[in-house]
């Protein structure tokens, strides 16, 4: 291999980058783009959910405990019915995500130390946010619980009830339970890995579209050298996007990177490098552009989107598919991201992942260079 030789192709596709601005504009307003509408729109966070009420008690005791969920952030009273035809209305028509019946004697039996029982209807249509929001309405109601029991011991001249458990949580590496701060940097992963496969998957396959393979093929150029050169500028500009993507994450989303930035940018160098290469297979193996962006899709999209941990964790899924996920190199760099940003770690946590990245693209790139063949047909 001669580096004089990687140098023109490199230029060659440098060239070529530069009088396609609209492809130029694509690789660098796609990753912002992304960025922009997955870090805004994208939230697994469940807070100021809608919630119907129908209260048949009308008093005090009732209006104090309506109080304490429409006063939480996790809950905003949007309706006062009065039956059930106003509840299912108001779900049905997605106002509200949950409703809550209080009955006519719920001030009465408090009073007189009774249970007094309060249904909860809460929408399962999504049921993560049902499951969530149940826990939410449980937590309210059994500190509510406490606080009378305590009210009524001191009317009684008694102590205050003992708690014998007490929990005290304590939440490490995203202490505020923000969702954007998982998936901001997971989803760096995801769109490096569609972009520098997009970018390409469309090389290899172009030339051989235009007609200009026939004039690589006639010139001394090994294949190495023009898979290589080729990738060169792609590279360039994939870490360009990364820089973008770091910035974005930490001044427009304010995503706390704990770690060693010259670590995220090593990493994701082999990433990149190994993404590259992927893409340049499929091209080789497509030999037509329409081909290669699709196969580029189903082979680096959707892995990455759907089997990363990105968007499921990994232990939620069955137990095939975690073992799939195996093969998924955006799986380990998505574990890199969210060690270095959230925990601070280096690389002798997260080295075993990154040595996986080396070897995805080292194996990549000696497929892409064996099934190069400068060979017309």
């Amino acid at each position: 291999m001669k580096l004089r030789r990687v140098c023109a192709v490199a230029r060659k596709e440098f060239l070529h980058v530069v009088r396609d601005p609209r492809s130029l504009g694509m690789a660098i307003a796609i990753p912002i783009l992304l960025l922009i509408l997955f870090g805004y729109a994208l939230t697994v966070d469940v807070d100021d959910v809608p919630l119907a009420v129908w209260d048949q008690s009308r008093s005090d005791a009732s209006r104090e405990f309506i109080s304490r969920f429409d006063g939480s952030p996790y809950f905003r009273v949007v309706k006062y019915v009065d039956n059930y035809a106003g509840l299912e209305r108001e779900i049905d028509t997605r106002r509200a995500l949950g409703g809550m019946v209080i009955s006519r004697e719920f001030a009465e039996q408090l009073r007189f130390g009774r249970d007094a029982p309060v249904q909860l209807i809460v929408d399962g249509t999504d049921s993560n946010t049902a499951t969530i929001a149940l826990g939410y309405a449980e937590a309210i109601t059994q500190t509510y619980a406490l606080d009378l029991l305590a009210e009524q011991s001191a009317r009684a001249g008694l102590p205050p009830p003992r708690i014998p458990l007490e929990v005290r949580p304590r939440v490490w590496f995203n202490e505020d339970l923000e969702s954007r701060n998982y998936i901001v940097p997971g989803l760096i992963a995801v769109i490096m890995m569609v972009i520098a496969a997009l970018l390409t998957s469309l090389t290899v396959a172009g030339e051989w579209e235009r007609g200009t393979m026939e004039q690589l093929i006639s010139t001394p150029v090994k294949g190495p050298e023009l898979i290589l050169g080729k990738m060169i500028p792609y590279f360039v500009i994939g870490m360009f996007d990364l820089f973008l993507a770091v910035c974005m994450g930490q001044f427009l989303f304010q995503v706390p990177l704990r770690g060693n930035v010259a670590l995220v940018f090593g990493v994701a160098a082999v990433f990149l490098a190994g993404a590259l290469a992927m893409g340049m297979l499929v091209s080789i193996i497509a030999k037509h552009q329409l081909l290669a962006s699709q196969l580029a899709i189903i082979t680096t999209f959707l892995p990455a989107f759907l089997l990363s941990g990105f968007m499921v964790p990994i232990v939620h899924m069955p137990l095939p598919v975690q073992y799939v996920t195996y093969l998924v190199p955006a799986r380990y760099f998505v574990e890199v991201l969210h060690a270095v940003y959230l925990k601070g770690v280096g690389l002798e946590v997260v080295g075993f992942q990154a040595l996986l990245l080396v070897v995805f693209g080292a194996v990549v790139l000696a497929v892409a260079n064996v099934k190069f063949r400068k060979k017309l047909v």
